[in-house]
C-alpha cells in the first residue's frame, strides 16, 4: 500500500493543486475570461490591473433546475416548529450545484497599498448529507468537474473531495481559530441557546473556522448570520499573499428554492503581538465575498458517488481521528509541511490508492491516519516549522 501511495503521489498532488487554484472556473457553461467583470470595482485603477484572477478552464454547459429539493419544500411548511425549519434549511443545502465565487477588496486601509486584484471562479459541486441526527447535520462537498478543451472535446469527470460543514444545535463548546494561527476549544454558555454552530473543515478534514448564529425564516427564504470569527487565509489567498495573518469576518447564508448563497464580510488583519492584540494589530483591507450555489438538473454525479463509495470509510476514519484529537487537547497547531509535503497531499494520496484498489483495510487505514496526524499536529507553539 505505502509503495503504491508513493508512486501515485506526484501526479495526484499536481492534480489537486491545479484543481484548487484553477478548476473552479469550469462549472456552468464556457466563460470568456475577457468578459469577466465586477459590477462595482475601483474606477480610477487601471482596468487591466484589476482584471479578476482565478481559473481559466472551461466546462460543460449545465441546466438550472426548475424544482426545489424536498428539504426546501418541508422548510416552506410554516406549520413546522422553528427547530424543524432550521434543520430543513441546513438540509436544503445538499444537492447538485453550479457554484460561483467572487471576492473583491472594498476598502484598503494601508495608504501606500493598492487594492488587490479581485478573485472570480466557478465550478460544479455535489453536496451530500453524511450525517443527519436530530441536533447534528454534516454536509460533505465533492467537486465533480468536466473540462472542455479548445477543440470542444469534453474530458472524463474529475472528482475531488472538497470542504465539509458540520452544524450543531445549541453547542456547549466550539473549536475556534486563534491569533497564534492555531485552534482551541472555547466553552459556550447562554450565547448558544436556540443557535446553530457551523464548523467548516478543509479538504483533508482539518479545521478551518467556526461560529454560531440563529436561523430566521421568511416566506421565500431562510437566513443564518454568524457572529464574528477568525479564520486562516483561504487557499485563494495563502498561495499568493503573505502580507497579512488572519481573516476576521462574518458569514450570511441565505437558503432559497433555487439553491443558497453565502456572503462574507472579511477584514484582512496583521498581528504583530498576539498577547497584546489591541496595540499590535492593523488591517490591510476589507473584503466582500459571495458564493452562489445554484441547483442544476443535469450534473452526472456517478463518478463522485463511486469515489465516495470506495473512500467514505477511510474519510470517516479521518473525521473520527480529528474528533478524538480535538476533544483530548484544548489547543493545537498544524504544521504546514512535513518532509516538504502538506497534510492534504498525504491524505489524498491514500484515498487515491483506495479508490484504485477498491480494497479498504480498516486497521491499516486507522494506523495511517493516526500516524499522519501525529506527525502534523503539535501542542506547543514553539515549533511550527516543517520537519
Amino acid at each position: 500500500m505505502k509503495f503504491k501511495i508513493i508512486l501515485i503521489f506526484s501526479a495526484l498532488l499536481q492534480l489537486a493543486l491545479s484543481t484548487a487554484s484553477t478548476a473552479y472556473s469550469q462549472g456552468g457553461s464556457a466563460v470568456d475570461k475577457e468578459k469577466k467583470q465586477f459590477t462595482f470595482s475601483w474606477q480610477f485603477q487601471d482596468s487591466d490591473a484589476m482584471r479578476p484572477r482565478g481559473g481559466t478552464t472551461k466546462g460543460s454547459t449545465v441546466e438550472l433546475s426548475n424544482e426545489s429539493n424536498s428539504a426546501w419544500r418541508k422548510l416552506s411548511n410554516e406549520e413546522h416548529s422553528n427547530f424543524e425549519r432550521d434543520r430543513h434549511a441546513i438540509l436544503s443545502m445538499a444537492g447538485n450545484h453550479r457554484v460561483t465565487f467572487d471576492f473583491i477588496e472594498t476598502i484598503v486601509h494601508d495608504p501606500i497599498s493598492k487594492p488587490d486584484r479581485p478573485y472570480q471562479s466557478w465550478g460544479t459541486e455535489y453536496v451530500l448529507v453524511i450525517e443527519d441526527n436530530p441536533q447534528f447535520i454534516s454536509l460533505q462537498h465533492i467537486l465533480v468537474m468536466t473540462f472542455v478543451d479548445k477543440d470542444g472535446k469534453t474530458s472524463k469527470p474529475m472528482v475531488m473531495k472538497h470542504w465539509r460543514q458540520d452544524w450543531q444545535y445549541a453547542p456547549s463548546q466550539m473549536l475556534v481559530h486563534n491569533l497564534t494561527k492555531g485552534w482551541h476549544r472555547r466553552q459556550l454558555t447562554k450565547e448558544s441557546a436556540n443557535s446553530w454552530s457551523q464548523t467548516v473543515y478543509q479538504v483533508d478534514d482539518s479545521p478551518r473556522y467556526a461560529s454560531t448564529g440563529k436561523w430566521n425564516h421568511f416566506k421565500k427564504m431562510s437566513v443564518w448570520e454568524s457572529k464574528e470569527t477568525l479564520r486562516p487565509l483561504p487557499r485563494r489567498e495563502f498561495s499568493v499573499r503573505s502580507d497579512y495573518d488572519v481573516l476576521w469576518g462574518t458569514n450570511r447564508i441565505t437558503v432559497l428554492p433555487s439553491g443558497w448563497v453565502q456572503e462574507e464580510d472579511n477584514l484582512k488583519m496583521v498581528i504583530t503581538n498576539p498577547q497584546d492584540i489591541e496595540n499590535n494589530q492593523s488591517f490591510k483591507a476589507r473584503e466582500a465575498g459571495i458564493a452562489r450555489y445554484e441547483l442544476i438538473s443535469n450534473l452526472d454525479i456517478s463518478a463522485a458517488e463511486d469515489y465516495w463509495r470506495k473512500t467514505k470509510a477511510y474519510w470517516q476514519d479521518v473525521r473520527v481521528a480529528w474528533t478524538a484529537l480535538i476533544e483530548k487537547n484544548d489547543q493545537f497547531w498544524i504544521r504546514k509541511k512535513v518532509s516538504n509535503r502538506p497534510l492534504f497531499s498525504r491524505m489524498f494520496a491514500y484515498a487515491a490508492a483506495l479508490e484504485k484498489e477498491d480494497n479498504y483495510d480498516a486497521e491499516s487505514s486507522r494506523e495511517f491516519v493516526a500516524e499522519t496526524l501525529r506527525s502534523y499536529t503539535i501542542f506547543e507553539q514553539a515549533d511550527q516549522s516543517e520537519k
